[in-house]
């Protein structure tokens, strides 16, 4: 009898009719914004004068987040990678929060014959907010079709070597932008998206933070490194994880450090929060402190991380794969318990998409 791990894992390999790329989605022009935040707020209670200052950082860009224009050069990326390796696949692509909407997407998937597709969510690390609500939403969508598609999700890559050697290159290249002679006292902050407490409590989300980190810093035998977190929400009502990117570079700047390198590594690519809270609030505190603080870019469409997806592609397409990870934690699972991510909220867990067979996820 399998165990419970095992339960987690499908050796089976599987044929599909395509691949669904999963995105968070985002405004692209000031009509959108105000919409696209009622997606995003759909279903909490967050008081009108919150929404009304999110709306407003859109302002500095026109009302455009980078996520859609990034979204789609990975797709474009994760296309030709998948030819070059003979898999022939179409890509789908399904916002949860903005065109294309994920229901319209399947939908269009059931018009063109799709049965079974696999599913890559542009999230590495797992919460509430970066795996559950999206199995959550793909269950409502696949629930509102005639004929429901079957749907598996790709693993989490966070300690997959293609994800690290990707995020090694990003953080190597912005070293090199700083004199040779400071690079080795150059402090190195990771950051990734701040959770409520109660939140990153039903989740491994901060273990799978520290456990990536370690490994890229290691890899790039850099000692000097920390975890910060960025977009902290706590204005929301309920403590949020710490200690906030900003507060880390205005003790760099108490403490007369010269460079900083900052790595958003719970981002796999740019969008308002990032180019918001890192390149000009958290660059202006630097400035502030006296630091000279240099961004790192995201993954994106880095030929190395686009390969792991497709790795992840193959490893389900084929029965007993390898399941390639580095660290302590190992290969995350490919089904998740009934327990995976719960949000922290008060009240039962909204049915979702992707759990252990024969379970109620």
């Amino acid at each position: 009898m399998a165990n419970t791990r095992d339960a987690n894992v499908d050796h089976e390999g599987h044929d599909y009719d395509a691949i669904l790329v999963v995105s968070f989605g985002g405004p692209e022009g000031p009509d959108d914004v105000v919409p696209f935040l009622d997606n995003v707020l759909r279903g909490l209670k967050i008081p009108l004068a919150a929404k009304e200052r999110i709306a407003k950082r859109y302002e500095h860009f026109g009302g455009v987040s980078p996520i859609n224009a990034e979204t789609r050069a990975f797709i474009a990326a994760l296309e030709s990678e998948l030819r070059a390796h003979g898999i022939d696949l179409p890509v789908y692509w399904g916002n949860r929060n903005w065109h294309p909407l994920l229901a319209d997407t399947l939908e269009r998937m059931q018009a063109d014959g799709i049965k079974r597709a696999l599913a890559h969510v542009t999230s590495t690390f797992a919460s509430y907010s970066g795996c559950r609500k999206y199995r959550e939403d793909l269950y409502e969508a696949t629930a509102a079709l005639e004929q429901p598609l079957v749907i598996d999700k790709l693993r989490l890559g966070f300690n997959h070597p293609g994800f690290l050697a990707a995020t090694m290159g990003r953080t190597h290249q912005a070293f090199e932008t700083i004199p040779a002679a400071r690079r080795a006292e150059t402090p190195l902050l990771f950051t990734a998206h701040s959770l409520p407490k109660s939140m990153a409590e039903h989740a491994p989300y901060e273990a799978q933070l520290h456990e990536a980190c370690g490994l890229v810093a290691a890899a790039l035998e850099h000692d000097e490194w920390a975890l910060a977190y960025q977009s902290n929400n706590a204005a929301y009502g309920e403590p949020w994880l710490e200690t906030d990117i900003c507060e880390k570079l205005r003790d760099l700047g108490r403490l007369g450090v010269q460079d900083v390198v900052v790595m958003p590594i719970g981002f796999v690519c740019d969008h308002i929060e990032i180019v918001l809270d890192l390149d000009i609030e958290a660059q202006a505190v630097a400035d502030e402190a006296g630091v000279n603080m240099v961004r790192a870019a995201t993954v994106g469409a880095h030929p190395t991380y686009v390969g792991m997806v497709r790795e992840l592609i193959e490893e389900r397409m084929s029965s007993n794969s390898e399941r390639l990870s580095f660290g302590r934690l190992g290969p995350s699972h490919d089904f998740c318990p009934a327990d995976c991510c719960l949000s922290g909220r008060p009240g039962d867990p909204k049915p979702a998409l992707c759990g252990v067979p024969g379970t109620e996820a």
